[in-house]
């Protein structure tokens, strides 16, 4: 990672690091099957396993249950309130009629729904920072996915920086959503464990 390392520390030297130069950097150098995301400036990237996939196709199926395409996306580079946060979420649904920046992104202000599978090691992230940058983009649905617990964590009506309602549900159990701009029950009872 060298040449990544040398680009970065250009971009530093000319008071130039934004988002739009990190990924432009990463994406000629990420290795192919590997997801990459910028957490608070620090870059993570993570292999994709087969039981986050199937997790994130489950979610995905069933959104695309009672919404368009267009509105449903996987692994898309959005940036998030705070320093350098460039998330390419598991899932989110965009809301009717949103519409991408000039410079080709969505806008976080148009996020209804974002379900993270977490991986070891990035979990933190996924319950920290990211949780922090979502509730401050005031995204209506946050949903952490637990392959390691066998549980969902729900994040729901954002205030002040952070999610007012917070429930866990086991694998198995539904998530009812049909309170929420996402008027949909979730089920987790095909959601395997790691």
């Amino acid at each position: 990672m060298t040449v990544l390392a040398d680009r970065i520390e250009m971009a530093e030297e000319d008071g130039e690091l934004t988002l739009d130069n990190l990924f432009e950097s990463l994406e000629r150098t990420t290795p192919e099957g590997y997801k990459v995301e910028i957490v608070e400036g620090a870059v993570f990237m993570s292999p994709q396993r087969d039981t986050h996939w199937e997790i994130i196709l489950g979610v995905i199926e069933q959104l695309r249950s009672k919404y368009p395409r267009k509105r449903v996306k996987s692994d898309v580079r959005i940036d998030y309130p705070g320093h350098l946060n460039g998330f390419a979420s598991d899932v989110t649904l965009v809301a009717e009629g949103a519409e991408r920046t000039p410079g080709g992104l969505w806008r976080c202000g148009d996020v209804e729904f974002v379900a993270e599978v977490i991986s070891k090691g990035t979990a933190a992230n996924d319950y920290g920072p990211k949780k922090t940058a979502y509730a401050v983009a005031e995204v209506p649905v946050y949903v952490i996915v637990d392959p390691y617990q066998g549980r969902c964590h729900v994040h729901t009506n954002p205030k002040g920086g952070d999610y007012a309602v917070q429930t866990r549900v086991d694998f198995g159990t539904d998530i009812d959503l049909t309170g929420t701009v996402v008027d949909l029950t979730l089920r987790t009872d095909e959601f395997p464990m790691d």
